[in-house]
Formats: C-alpha cells, structure tokens, sequence
C-alpha cells in the first residue's frame, strides 16, 4: 500500500474538512512525519490562503510552510486543461507532491471542494490526479437534504467510477446523513449493493455544531465589528431572525438560537433579544447583528454595558438589512484551528461513527516502533475513548476546567462529574459559550450523598479522633467530596488542581484510598515526552528521601505505570555510580533497593527487566553503556528512570523539560487504589484534557 491517502467528495458542503481532520488527527496517532497536500486549491479570494490547509497546518502544528502544501489555484489548471496542456498540470502537481512526499512518512491528500463552475471536471480530475499519485481513495459522499434511495445511488455511482479508473479504494463514507438514519443506510447498503466485500463504508449523522456556522464565522464573513460578548463567538446559530416588527410580534419568531439580524437603531429589539436571553419563557438568542453601520444611542449602550444577564454577542456590519440577510444565507460553518469546542466535536463523531482501528490498517501498511509525542498525546484521548469512565473534576468554579470538560465530552474522553453549585457552575459555562447540557454538577452541600458520605469517613478516620462535625465540614469540601465519589465507586477517578494546592488536592486520598495492597507509599512519575521517545521519570513529586525498601515499590510502580500508557518498562535505578564502580552510603542505598526490587519481580512473577545502580548517561546512551555496563539488558536502553531521592528527581526532570524542550506529563500518582491526579495550579486547557485523559486510562487498568 503506498504511503498516501486521497480524500475526495462527490460535491460540495460535503462536510469533507471534518473527516480529513478525523483521518489526521488518526495517522499523528501512529506516524511521525505526515505531510498535508491538496493537488488543487479554490481560487483565492482577497489573498485569503485556503481555509483546510490553514486548519490542518495550525491544528496539528506541522512544520510545512504553506506553499509546499499546493499544486495549483483551480483557475490555473482550467488554464492549462483549456489550452490542451493536461500533462502540464499533472506535471506540476506531480513535481510539488514528490517534493513533500520524499521529506514524510505519509501524505494525506485532500481534493478538490466543488466550488467550481463544472464539478464533473472537478471529480474525473480528482481521480486522474490520485492515479497519477498511486494514491489510494477515501470517498466522501454528503447526505444533506437526501433520501436513502438517493444517498445509496450517489454511493454506486462514485464507487464504479472510481473502480473503472483503476483506482484503489479504502473506504466510502457518508457525512451529513439525516439524523436517526444511520444504522438504517448501513443495512440498507449492505443489503443491496455490494462492489466490494472488503470495501468499509461508514455513515456519519448531521451535527448542527459542526454543520451550522458560529456568531463568530458570521463576524468573519461579514466583516464585521464585535461591539459586546466577544466570549461568545463560539457560539452556534441554530437559524437567522430578520427584525423588521414590532417587538410584540418579533418575540414570537424567536428559535433556540438564532440570529437576530436588525438595524442598529432599533433599541426595543436589542432590549428585547437581551431580554430573551435571561427569561425563561422565550428561547435564547446565540447573538444580534446590527446592520446598516448603525450603533445603539449613548443611552442604550449604558444598558447594555451595565447588563448582567449572560452576555450576548453584539456585532456591528455595515450594508442594509436585507442585503445582510442575502449575504448570510449563503454561509455554512468553517471550522477554524482556533475553535477548540467544534474541532472536538469533529473529532468525536468521527471516532464515534468511524472503525477507526479497521480504517487505520486499511490505510496504514507499516508502523514505526518508535512513539512521539504528538502520537502519544492522541492515543491518550483515544484509549480514554474506548471505554469511557467518569471522572470527577471538582473545581467547577474554574473557567479552564469548564473548558476542558467541554472539549473532553465533545471528544467522547470521559463521563464527567463537576462540583460546585448548580447555578454558578451553569452561569459560568454559559457566560464562556460553552455546552454542558449533559454534564453531571453537584453541589456537595446539597447532594443527597452528603450524609452517607459524612458517616462513612467518619468510620474510616473516628480512630483520628475526627467528630461528626469535622467529618460534615470536611465532606462539604469539593476535593473530599469528589475524593469520596471516587472511593465509594461513583466516580472512576478524580483529577484536581488547577485552583488548589497539591498538598489539598492529594491529602484526601492518602487518608481514605490508600495504596493498593503489597506497596506502602504513594509516589509520582513524569512523563516525559522528548522529541522521538516517551521516558517514566519517578519519584519526582512526592517522596523527598525514601529507603531502599520504598525505592523499590517506586520502581515497580512506575514499571507498572509504564506498561499501562504502552511503554515497555526497562528500569534504571539511578546513582552517581554504575555498578560497582563508586562506593558510599547513597549509592549503597540504591543497590539494596535493586535487589529488594529484583526480589519482588521474581516472587510476585512480573515481566520486566530493572538494573542498578546505574548513572543517567549509563542508563540512556548505548555507547556509554557499552564502557561503563556492557551486556546490560538495561543500559543504555532504559524508559524508566528511578531517582535515588526528590531533590534529583524534580532538578533532572526540569533540567531535561528545558535543555531538551520536552514535554513534562504529570506529576501522575501512582500506587493508589484509585487514581487521583494533580493539576499545576498554571495549567493549560490541554493540560487538563491530557490529565483527564490519563487519569481515565489509569481507571481502565483497574477494572482490568
């Protein structure tokens, strides 16, 4: 199979720049190096570069200059087949392919978008151009506004011209199909029309988040100015409501929502829409747009600055109001790299409909064994995905957090439980634009749990001399609260952090979790993504100075944490001395806590390979290894790195984090009965979905 992939529609609006991000986001799971090409771009419009290339470049942050990712504008190869010059155009398009393909791993090719003014052109060039590339085809057929009969046609039709070009064929995907309709396309495909037994076909439902277009595309393609509620540009038009009544009647037109588009001195409709924003008996509008350049008086302007209902996206443009609504109605949502709550759905339905492991190893033919980051971090989210857990997060008073579990449940990661009170949890999501329907919040002072939870730790810490008072106080905590959740099972895990310290964070469960049998000590490792490998580094977080005995439950912990994330564990047990070559107490420490552990290994009958005492350069570099330990299995080949105390562990993980700019994960606890993590108290949206993430997949491997 050639290290390629041409995904191509069948017409436009197909919804096609959603399943070539799906397709990406699954090759960076398993590849190092992937390209983006497209042979043939749309003309551009106001120098603006194309929108998918932009959206995969910035998303995925590849390391192509955009230039390297074209063949040709649309208009040029129009040119060049009109004036009978077709090898021409292949040519050129062949030469700027090869130059990308001979740099990568894998190119993912994306044709044509049918916006042209002959799209049969458009789709018997598309195939000439994937035969010239010897690329295998991925075809995308749209089921907006069809019915069955006539989206199993579009299917047969496409699949048999293709084949009659020779070309190979990895799957057929129908996006944009009504919703409900799924299964019944599915069967009814497989019933009546088989080209080929092998071929899989997937059909993916209309999503209005990823279909409609958000107050924020609406600014965009209007040109227009944002005067208030810039927060909510992320917000979904369900439909537009033209303005032009009197407020009485307009009220009546309102839909879950929409878009009010009025002049900008009609005050009694933008008093109205704000209006409806807040009351429960009217839908809520997702924004207002004023047209004809006009702003609201002083007075008004006074109102709306001083409102303290949820905020609502004011936006300016100029050009009379029918002229806007005509305008409008021509737009369809683009998702841009910076839209982190559509970019998740996308990817969340696509794992959702898609057999994403069937798809992989029709397209995929060889794997690397190495793992980078990139591929690290996304098979994170895509484990946690197939075998959701409930995690519980209880700073739902933070705006990161809301935000992470935002994406996280568009991405299908996780089942999420959030504490804080009902009200302000809500407010503060809605006031971000953010859709947490379906999320579960608890308030802990509330909560039918709370008495159950009081008197069980009261039974478990009575012998603390904790009084029944002290046991309520504690349970009204959030983090004890979630910790509890975890502990009588109606959560999976906790993760925590992002407002609270370490030391409030992790207390909880130290006192009632508990490590899990055979191992005293709760510890910590990193993960350490450095540009071409994933390295386990422990303890480097919690344990400031542990004994032999400790260091070796450390170093089988963090043996067992590695296995779970899918990382072979080969365990170093570092000192300032390989083997016998230095002397002192330190290093003597360290050799007892190797043979505890390879003690350990052999009665509990564990399947990894751990030496020591080793150095650092030892330990990673083979030719090091080769002088100072040769035959080691270890040395020179290590993943796992068990630091002789903290104060080396949280120095080296830095030093290595900085010289080397490389990812640090964690810290991740380990050793618990259940998995509880730590948030930095500066952490990132991406952070907190990646801990999610690996707090989800620690879960699994309970259960297991």
């Amino acid at each position: 199979m050639p290290n390629n992939l041409y995904v191509t529609a069948t017409e436009e609006r197909s919804g096609k720049s959603v399943i070539v991000l799906g397709i990406m986001q699954m090759l960076m799971n398993q590849l190092h190096r992937v390209a983006f090409f497209r042979p043939i771009i749309s003309d551009q419009v106001e120098e603006k570069p194309d929108h998918d290339i932009t959206l995969i470049l910035d998303y995925f942050k590849l390391e192509q200059e955009y230039d390297t990712c074209y063949g040709c504008t649309l208009k040029t190869a129009y040119e060049l087949i009109n004036s009978g010059r077709d090898d021409d155009l292949h040519d050129l398009i062949l030469h700027k392919y090869r130059e990308v393909a001979d740099s990568y791993d894998f190119v993912l090719i994306e044709g044509t978008d049918f916006r042209g003014q002959d799209t049969t052109f458009e789709a018997e060039i598309n195939g000439d151009i994937a035969a010239n590339l010897g690329a295998p085809v991925l075809l995308i057929s749209s089921g907006r506004k069809k019915s069955v009969d006539e989206m199993i046609r579009q299917v047969q039709v496409s699949i048999d011209s293709h084949k009659e070009k020779g070309l190979i064929l990895v799957s057929s995907i129908i996006n944009r199909a009504p919703e409900g309709l799924t299964s019944q396309i599915l069967s009814d495909i497989r019933r009546r029309y088989h080209p080929d037994e092998g071929l899989p076909f997937y059909v993916i439902p209309e999503n209005p988040a990823l279909a409609n277009p958000t107050v924020g595309d609406v600014k965009r393609w209007l040109n227009g100015s944002v005067m208030y509620g810039a927060a909510g540009l992320n917000m979904v038009v369900g439909d537009y409501v033209v303005a032009a009544m009197r407020v009485e009647n307009f009220l009546e037109y309102l839909t879950p929502g929409c878009l009010v588009i009025t002049p900008g001195d009609r005050h009694d409709i933008i008093l109205a829409s704000l209006s409806a924003r807040s009351s429960t008996s009217y839908p809520e509008v997702s924004g207002i747009v004023l047209t004809g350049g006009l702003v609201p008086s002083d007075n008004v302007r006074r109102l709306i600055e001083g409102w303290s209902g949820k905020p609502v996206p004011i936006i300016c443009v100029k050009g009379h109001t029918y002229l806007v609504a005509k305008q409008l109605y021509e737009l369809y949502g683009h998702i841009e790299a910076d839209d982190q709550p559509r970019i998740a759905t996308a990817l969340g339905d696509f794992s959702k409909y898609v057999n994403v492991a069937e798809l992989r190893d029709n397209v995929i033919s060889d794997r690397p064994t190495r793992i980078t980051p990139k591929m690290f971090e996304y098979s994170l989210t895509e484990r946690a995905a197939e075998n959701r857990q409930r995690i519980v997060l209880p700073e739902g008073n933070c705006e990161r957090i809301l935000r992470a579990a935002d994406i996280l449940l568009r991405r299908g990661v996780a089942d999420l439980t959030i504490l804080g009170r009902q009200d302000q949890v809500r407010a503060l999501a809605a006031a971000n634009g953010l859709d947490l329907t379906w999320v579960e919040v608890i308030d802990p002072q509330t909560s039918p749990l709370l008495e159950d939870f009081v008197q069980t730790y009261l039974s478990l810490r009575q012998h603390k001399g904790v009084i029944e008072d002290m046991a309520r106080d504690r349970m009204s905590d959030t983090t004890y609260f979630g910790t509890m959740m975890v502990y009588k099972g109606f959560a999976d895990g906790m993760v925590s952090g992002a407002l609270n310290t370490t030391a409030h964070t992790v207390r909880p469960a130290f006192e009632f979790i508990k490590a899990k049998p055979g191992f005293t000590i709760v510890s910590s490792v990193f993960l350490m993504c450095l540009r071409d490998r994933i390295l386990v580094y422990g303890d480097c977080a919690v344990n400031t100075n542990p004994d032999a005995s400790q260091l070796a439950e450390i170093a089988l912990s963090s043996a067992e944490t590695a296995r779970t994330f899918g990382i072979e564990p080969r365990v170093a047990m570092l000192s300032y001395s390989t083997g016998t070559s230095g002397k002192g107490e330190d290093v003597e420490k360290v050799a007892e806590a190797t043979h505890i552990a390879q003690n350990l290994i052999r009665e509990r009958n564990l399947d990894f390979i751990l030496e020591g005492p080793l150095q650092y350069d030892a330990a990673i570099d083979p030719e090091v290894a080769n002088t100072k330990m040769p035959g080691s299995a270890v040395a020179g080949r290590a993943t796992v790195f068990i630091f002789p105390d903290l104060n080396t562990g949280n120095n080296t993980y830095k030093a290595v984090q900085r010289a080397a700019n490389a990812v640090a994960i964690g810290p991740i606890l380990q050793g618990l009965n259940k998995p509880v993590n730590d948030l930095s108290r500066g952490c990132t949206i991406d952070d907190i979905v990646n801990t999610v993430a690996i707090t989800a997949v620690q879960a699994q491997a309970e259960d297991g």
